[in-house]
């Protein structure tokens, strides 16, 4: 069977480096399906869950807020923003920063914090998102 490389980097830390036989996340225009000697491609990723398929049917999760892909035929590379692994992701917390950004937006005193605002509202309800869609597994 044949496999890639996948590497999932935050600022903070390397998240994930290992083998898989499939990977999904979702890209800037849709969701993205990569499998080895996918065609090269480098694109903008958006929040949300991405999903590693390791060889053997075991599965990561971790949850990106957005970042570039890169596609070569034996690796695939994210390079996130945020990344978090599925194992800890934190549901109160999420809801919480996610009412904090609804809060911020409506007390919002400039275009500026209202996109920030908006910003990590967006980032709050794909982690829920994700939260929910590992939790379905």
């Amino acid at each position: 069977m044949a496999t890639l490389h996948v590497d999932v980097v935050s600022a903070e830390a390397l998240i994930f480096s290992g083998e898989a036989q499939f990977v999904a996340l979702p890209g800037e225009n849709g969701e993205l399906g990569i499998l080895p000697r996918h065609t090269p491609l480098i694109t903008r990723i958006k929040p949300g869950a991405v999903r590693i398929e390791r060889p053997g049917g075991e599965e990561e999760f971790i949850f990106v807020a957005g970042g570039i892909l890169e596609v070569q035929p034996g690796t695939v590379t994210v390079l996130a923003d945020t990344a978090i692994r599925g194992k800890d992701l934190d549901e109160a917390k999420a809801t919480e920063a996610k009412k904090q950004a609804a809060e911020a937006m409506k007390n919002a005193k400039s275009d500026i914090d209202l996109a920030a605002a908006q910003g990590e509202f967006a980032a709050m309800a794909a982690q829920l998102a994700a939260i929910q869609k590992l939790r379905r597994k």
